[in-house]
């Protein structure tokens, strides 16, 4: 199956899980900001940033069947269809701050996800924030089973099938890492979230600054793991 054909098949019936950190946020993204939400589903991450007073906002996502429930759930919300998933409909640094919330899971390939954080990158303002919240690999036997299962046929140990057609994938932190070295880390927790299809787990939150003529370079900020409650099954 089309991954696109999944996403708009489950669009009006599945409801996503992962948190929003939006203290965390708040403490770093004023209100006028303009906000971008990468792959933002039907809206429900910038839903709540509009019920705590940000209006720039926009959210972009390849899964029509999803915006169209968006549109219906917010209609004060502004989302738009996103016709190529690998390049972003927006200029050269004229965003304050991405979300990439639950996002990779569904963008398996290394180099899928290294054109979609370049995109990010490039529409981000100098000093500009990025916050991805994932999935990360497990040791718990049904998911180590299906990562083994899948891994000759799709390259990474961490990529899985389900049943109804998705095709998801777990992530090492050191891949994260790799991912985001481009911008200055500022926050990391780990958390166990609960998924989509009634399982849980492992994952993170991480928000990172894309470096700027005022960026003071810190070492992370890294939070105790713990539990907290879009896609991953």
């Amino acid at each position: 199956m089309n991954p696109l054909d999944y996403w708009n098949s489950i669009a009006a019936t599945k409801t996503f899980t992962t948190d929003f950190k939006l203290e965390i946020f708040r403490a770093r993204v004023p209100k006028d900001a303009h906000i971008l939400d990468v792959g933002c589903g039907y809206g429900r991450v910038l839903a709540e940033l509009w019920a705590d007073g940000y209006r720039q906002l926009t959210g972009m996502d390849p899964a029509d069947g999803l915006i169209r429930r968006g549109q219906g759930l917010f209609p004060h919300l502004h989302l738009v269809h996103q016709n190529n998933p690998a390049v972003l409909d927006v200029l050269d640094r004229s965003v304050d701050a991405v979300l990439l919330c639950a996002v990779l899971t569904g963008v398996v390939q290394d180099d899928a996800q290294e054109r979609l954080v370049n995109e990010i990158y490039r529409v981000l303002k100098p000093g500009g924030i990025v916050y991805c919240s994932d999935f990360l690999l497990n040791d718990d036997e049904r998911n180590v089973e299906r990562y083994r299962r899948f891994a000759d046929r799709h390259g990474t140990f961490g990529i899985f099938e389900l049943p109804e057609g998705a095709l998801l994938r777990h992530h090492a932190e050191h891949h994260i890492r790799r991912l985001f070295a481009a911008f200055q880390p500022d926050w990391y927790e780990t958390v166990i979230f609960p998924t989509m299809n009634g399982h849980t787990s492992r994952g993170f939150h991480l928000l990172a600054i894309k470096p700027g003529p005022d960026t003071v370079t810190t070492p992370a900020r890294q939070a105790k793991p713990g539990t907290a409650g879009q896609h991953s099954g």
